[in-house]
């Protein structure tokens, strides 16, 4: 039988689709993203020491010169410097709390905010549900997870570290799940919230409301009731968002941006 034209002998048609060669990320990069997804949700805190390279090595199951790339890596973004000397390391780079520092994060929120009114959505959709699925599947290691974050919001001495426990008790939350999608999800949305959070007030009064709210929250996971668990969270993510919008509409009343 002839074989008809524009056709391959085998009867397979040529395919239009056109993929890009996949590049699988090597050890020193896995590793590099890691230690930036943690200083993207503050984990680590500017002007922190990282591990010593050994104990890093150790922790990730890679050799040191694995270790080395990725902070070299790390170094050219801006992200840590190295100190040499007897109390040398590697150490997470500060951010000046000048005027200037503060002018350029509110632009850099307000040049965003499409994106941040996505994200407020997408937040009060999902962690709502979040802590509704947590206190059906929690763990007693998730519960003391997020009595530690609590803990340390209390402890805190700086706005960066209570920052950094407040981000811990919602990724414990997640982490009760036992949901790889929901806690990504959470991880997300700390990550890409975390500027615009710092445009919060820092008061005594405003750290004693979102303990206490935490508080309520961990109560009702811990009893595994999780229509009181997702009301409260709802209510919490209400008044978050309520108290960033009042502060973004006090900046457009100020006038530094249109």
């Amino acid at each position: 039988m002839a074989v008809k034209e524009g056709r391959r002998t085998n009867g397979a048609t040529a395919s239009p689709l056109r993929f890009e060669r996949i590049h699988q990320l090597r050890a020193h990069e896995y590793v590099a993203e890691q230690i930036r997804r943690h200083i993207a949700l503050r984990l680590i805190k500017p002007g922190e020491a990282l591990p010593a390279e050994r104990e890093l090595a150790v922790m990730f199951g890679v050799g040191r010169p694995t270790i080395q790339h990725a902070l070299r890596l790390l170094e050219a973004s801006g992200l840590v410097e190295a100190r040499r000397g007897r109390t040398g390391g590697t150490f997470i780079t500060g951010h000046d709390q000048d005027s200037l520092a503060a002018d350029d994060l509110i632009l850099r929120v307000m040049r965003e905010r499409k994106e941040l009114e996505d994200l407020l959505l997408y937040r009060r959709l999902i962690e709502p549900a979040v802590a509704r699925v947590a206190a059906a599947t929690r763990r007693s290691t998730d519960l003391a997870a997020m009595r530690r974050a609590i803990r340390g919001m209390a402890a805190a001495t700086s706005e960066p570290d209570y920052m950094r426990h407040d981000t811990d008790f919602h990724l414990a939350v997640a982490g009760a799940t036992g949901n790889a999608f929901l806690t990504r999800a959470i991880e997300q949305i700390r990550m890409r919230l975390n500027d615009a959070m710092t445009l919060l007030p820092e008061s005594d009064a405003w750290h004693v409301r979102i303990s206490g709210e935490h508080e309520a929250l961990l109560e009702a996971i811990k009893n595994g009731d999780g229509e009181t668990a997702e009301a409260l969270m709802q209510e919490h993510v209400a008044i978050s968002e309520q108290g960033l919008r009042a502060v973004l509409a006090a900046i457009r009343r100020r006038g530094m941006w249109k």
